[in-house]
């Protein structure tokens, strides 16, 4: 019999549906069971990429009807999919509650050990996703009770404030060049703007998002029509949603070199057909690489541990990213320059937007060796 961590069992535990595989094609869709912990319904997406770094659930809240109060030990942050209604926070030392509504594209971080529940103000259910830092924590405490029963407040993480959850605009450019998005709240992630990220890619444009003084955090990436991002690697347990147009995403083993085409490896990549409302996580030390054959701009949020950028780190993460993600592997790091990446990737891209009755939009230099 195969073994499991703790948070594996607690999973299997909870009688909801949990989900494998590299991606889910739309977290809407997928099958939602009873769950008694909640009050509503619910299922697990443990794929591939996750690898005990990060949990992930799909939610959901009845028509006209509210979830249980939770708290617990573990970080949280939660993307709303479908429906509207309002949030309700509070800790153990303050019984007075936080409300903030939220809408399809809101974005809010659970405070550690906050009490919390969500309801539903309309007569459709509420469905979002929530990324958690659960397995990292059930898997050093191993003991549910205690993640979900602990009586002590984090007031230096939520100190009851009226305006905790007011939407702010507060921006601040990182030691590592990402400008970063502090606010424990975002009412609408899907049309927010965003800040230039050339180095990503053509186009691309990036910012990041630090939410309740948490190592859980996340950015917002954008590209234009007929473009695509640079390949790159980075450890497990990132988590990406589509929130706008559609396209693909390679995905292979870095011991496949950085053209597995050319090296005869083509076989063993991984193409993920991507819409809005996908969701997927690359592996430890996969490239993957973002292509956008839509009619609008490709927009995605990742969710990830905080390395390098971050107001807080999380230690096990700066190591493993080494120099980041924003650095060409010719200088070290993890990023695959256009003129250094695989022909066969370029071609590939611009017969799928061909197909679609579109052209592709790269500038020619990109490919040129600087």
């Amino acid at each position: 019999m195969k073994r499991e961590s703790t948070y594996e069992s607690w999973t299997r535990g909870e009688g909801i549906p949990i989900l494998e595989g590299f991606g889910i094609e739309d977290a809407k869709a997928v099958t939602r069971e009873p769950w008694a912990r909640t009050g509503g319904k619910g299922a697990f997406l443990q794929l591939k990429g996750l690898e005990g770094f990060t949990g992930m659930y799909v939610g959901e809240v009845p028509p006209g009807g509210a979830l249980k109060p939770e708290k617990h030990l573990y970080e949280e942050m939660i993307y709303i999919l479908q429906g509207v209604g309002s949030t309700e926070v509070w800790s153990g030392s303050s019984a007075q509650k936080i409300h903030f509504e939220f809408q399809p594209g809101s974005l809010f971080a659970v405070p550690l050990n906050s009490w919390h529940r969500l309801v539903n103000g309309s007569m459709e259910p509420v469905l979002y996703l929530a990324v958690t830092s659960a397995p990292l924590i059930m898997d050093l405490l191993h003991d549910p009770e205690f993640i979900f029963g602990c009586d002590y407040t984090f007031n230096q993480r939520f100190d009851g404030r009226p305006d905790y959850f007011n939407p702010t605009t507060k921006r601040g450019e990182s030691i590592k060049g990402f400008w970063v998005w502090e606010s424990n709240f975002m009412a609408d992630i899907v049309n927010a703007p965003l800040d230039s990220a050339e180095r990503k890619g053509a186009g691309v444009r990036i910012t990041a998002v630090e939410m309740s003084g948490s190592t859980l955090v996340g950015h917002i990436a954008e590209w234009p029509v007929g473009r695509y991002h640079k390949a790159h690697h980075h450890q497990g347990g990132a988590v990406l949603l589509i929130l706008g147009s559609e396209g693909y995403t390679l995905m292979w083993p870095q011991e496949m070199g950085m053209q597995p085409y050319h090296s005869g490896n083509g076989d063993q990549v991984v193409k993920v057909d991507w819409k809005v409302g996908s969701v997927f996580s690359p592996p430890t030390g996969w490239f993957h690489q973002h292509f956008n054959t839509g009619v609008e701009k490709a927009r995605q949020l990742a969710f990830r541990y905080s390395g390098h950028s971050g107001k807080y780190l999380l230690g096990i993460v700066k190591a493993l990213n080494k120099e980041g993600v924003r650095t060409s592997t010719r200088d070290g790091g993890t990023l695959i320059e256009y003129a250094d990446e695989d022909p066969q990737i370029r071609r590939d891209y611009e017969a799928a937007v061909t197909r679609r009755g579109s052209t592709m939009q790269m500038p020619e230099e990109v490919y040129q060796r600087a």
